[in-house]
């Protein structure tokens, strides 16, 4: 694949829950190392969006492409992009009868067939990557929110993604723990990952992004880099939003 290349694409994508039109002719194409973050109003779309893009949710309409691989019915298909696409959700989606550790060695040992040693040894390494290798033996009640999050990005980093999703991954964290899943987040774009992040915190758009996307009703209505985004907002409805946003 050329440094040229779009890891995902979405062309012309629409998506209905019944007679709801959710997305509305979504176009968007992230290259490889790019970080973008998505926001916008409540039922805006921007949630749907990324999960249509490893088959959460499925499109209707239009083509979603990750890494070469078109979303399509097919489940061969799917299985190969979920491999290679990471997610970390608002609520971290943990098994609260297992371990840390045996959380992290789950999808490694039964999707990648990789031997429990060595999923041991990945997990643990990204464990220590989140700052949390003490937990390893702990079960996820006993962890606090923020901790349970940084789990979750361990999860995920545990299947080697070439991209990562984020949905709103600190509004269900009480305030003080926001900040220690962001820097995680941070260290991870500094490093080069793809990410695609629906989040609210504007200071982690303006500090990572290469790219800020604003949605509404179902469409992207503007985007650009940070600082033309948030110093020179275009649309009356992004500077709506984020004069609701910016001023809480």
């Amino acid at each position: 694949m050329s440094e040229n290349d779009y890891i995902v694409e979405l062309k012309g994508v629409h998506k209905w829950y019944g007679e709801f039109h959710v997305l509305k002719d979504l176009n968007l194409q992230v290259k490889k190392g790019e970080r973008i973050v998505i926001c916008g109003p409540s039922g805006s779309g921007k949630s749907t969006a990324i999960r249509c893009i490893n088959h959460l949710e499925e499109h209707q309409q239009g083509q979603i492409i990750v890494d070469g691989i078109e979303m399509t019915g097919d489940l061969k298909g799917i299985e190969q992009i979920r491999k290679e696409v990471g997610m970390v959700f608002q609520h971290f989606n943990l098994f609260p009868h297992l371990t840390i550790l045996d959380n992290l060695c789950l999808a490694p040992v039964w999707v990648k067939k990789m031997p429990r040693k060595e999923a041991e040894e990945i997990a643990m390494k990204y464990l220590e990557r989140v700052k949390i290798p003490e937990q390893a033996m702990k079960y996820p009640g006993q962890l606090s929110g923020g901790q349970q999050q940084r789990v979750a990005i361990a999860r995920s980093l545990c299947m080697s993604p070439k991209v990562m999703l984020f949905d709103e991954p600190t509004s269900a964290l009480d305030p003080e723990m926001i900040a220690e899943v962001l820097d995680v987040m941070v260290e991870l774009a500094e490093e080069g990952m793809t990410m695609l992040c629906v989040t609210h915190e504007m200071g982690f758009a303006k500090r990572v992004a290469n790219r800020v996307i604003f949605m509404d009703g179902g469409e992207i209505i503007e985007q650009n880099e940070p600082v033309e985004f948030f110093e020179n907002p275009q649309s009356d409805r992004t500077k709506l939003f984020l004069s609701q946003i910016l001023h809480q």
